[in-house]
């Protein structure tokens, strides 16, 4: 008996280094398949030029021109160590991996915002491992070209806020007829919570899921403390408020 249960011990051993070794593989495949889609986007548009590119846009706006507030809601819901990664963050990764595991799905991408400017730029939308990868390679070599704020300023003038409108200065007049810089509080954090299911969320489609996406941008605004749950409450009440979601 003690022999059988010592075979059993071994095969599964062998069996999870069998195992181990097909995910290697897999794995490195996958990174190739991703660093040849990454170089293949190079040769159009290099991600040392990226930032001249976008900015040449007439609607580009300079967080100078940005709402501290909309600055704070859109890191505090999309990527709250923004500042201290250098383009992927393994623990939000991780988190991630966690998450989907638990709810069985592929909601959660662990994408840092400038994995998410990189998908925007570079890629489309389709989830797949490969495009996964090169967005990696893609989002690494942009933070060594460029600061924070820059890259801040490229992903907010870059992404879809829903009802046909790309970059802050687009959402700010479509929804609010305003620039990005007259936006009240409450308009920020609204607008802040539509890019990440911009379809669902805009206001124009569905006011009520506008209305609870926002309240998830507030309580991650206050877990970042950037705002007490006083002025989070009170900020709900002039969101409920905004004539953009009550004409709907």
């Amino acid at each position: 008996m003690r022999t059988l249960g010592n075979f059993f011990k071994r095969l599964l051993c062998w069996l999870l280094v069998l195992l181990l070794a097909a995910l290697a593989a897999v794995g490195g495949v996958l990174g190739l398949q991703g660093w040849q889609l990454y170089r293949t986007t190079q040769q159009d548009l290099p991600a040392a030029q990226l930032y001249e590119t976008i900015s040449a846009r007439p609607s580009f706006t300079t967080c100078d021109a940005i709402p501290q507030t909309y600055i704070d809601a859109v890191i505090a819901v999309e990527d709250s160590r923004f500042e201290r990664h250098h383009g992927v963050d393994p623990l939000a990764i991780v988190r991630a991996l966690w998450t989907d595991l638990k709810t069985k799905s592929l909601a959660e991408g662990g994408s840092t915002l400038t994995q998410q400017l990189a998908k925007n730029v570079y890629f489309t939308q389709e989830k797949h491992f490969a495009r996964k990868a090169a967005e990696l390679f893609a989002a690494v070599d942009i933070e060594k070209h460029y600061g924070k704020q820059q890259i801040f300023e490229m992903y907010v003038n870059t992404i879809y806020f829903g009802s046909g409108y790309y970059g802050i200065a687009e959402a700010a007049q479509g929804y609010f007829g305003k620039t990005p810089a007259e936006l009240t509080s409450a308009e920020c954090v609204l607008l802040a919570g539509l890019p990440n299911a911009p379809s669902a969320y805009s206001p124009n489609s569905s006011p009520a899921l506008a209305l609870k996406r926002s309240q998830v941008v507030l309580d991650r605004m206050v877990s970042a403390k950037k705002l007490t749950k006083i002025q989070a409450m009170e900020l709900q009440d002039e969101i409920t408020a905004l004539p953009v979601l009550a004409r709907n």
